[in-house]
């Protein structure tokens, strides 16, 4: 009996090692992708059916959730490698969870499997509203990029703060007037 050699490594073929990332708020930002992934992977826009794209109190980044008859307007970002897209998911930490979904791209009969991810908390009380991706570059692109920048710089450190808290620390420190900086004891 013959036996079937094994398939190749992913690797040998970067094709197949390429996954596309269904993104819909900050990562809609060609300056917050190349902050990230030091560089702008092809991408083009996309809609994900049956998800609705909230506000969250206290934060000025997205959360989507499955919603029926509802669709978020967003990018896929293609070609995106096995080691950007563990960037990816450090940069979108535990408050995520990455889901495989299938969307829509400017032809709405042109559909393709992507992930994505969805706000780990279905039943967050602090979801409200719908995000706005123009209000937010006028508003919050500066700061959530100096954020993004600290957050990358750090993620090299041996003792590496999450995302969720370098963002916190970041906010904090927007937020405190420079006459009222803390002394640490």
């Amino acid at each position: 009996m013959a036996m079937t050699p094994p398939p190749p490594a992913a690797a040998a073929d970067p094709a197949a090692a390429a996954h596309s990332v269904f993104v819909y708020g900050s990562l809609m930002a060609d300056e917050v992708v190349r902050a990230i992934l030091k560089r702008v992977p092809p991408a083009a826009p996309a809609l994900l059916p049956n998800y609705h794209r909230f506000n969250i109190k206290g934060r000025i980044y997205p959360a989507i959730l499955p919603a029926e008859s509802k669709k978020v307007a967003g990018m896929v970002i293609m070609g995106v490698t096995d080691e950007e897209l563990r960037l990816l998911d450090a940069f979108e930490d535990v408050e995520y969870t990455r889901t495989r979904v299938e969307i829509s791209l400017a032809d709405p009969s042109e559909k393709m499997l992507a992930d994505t991810y969805v706000w780990s908390d279905a039943e967050d009380p602090n979801l409200y509203g719908e995000w706005d991706f123009e209000e937010w570059k006028k508003l919050h692109m500066k700061d959530f990029l100096a954020m993004t920048n600290g957050f990358m710089h750090e993620i090299e450190q041996p003792e590496a703060k999450t995302r969720v808290e370098t963002y916190q620390s970041f906010m904090q420190q927007q937020e405190q007037p420079a006459s009222e900086t803390q002394v640490e004891g």
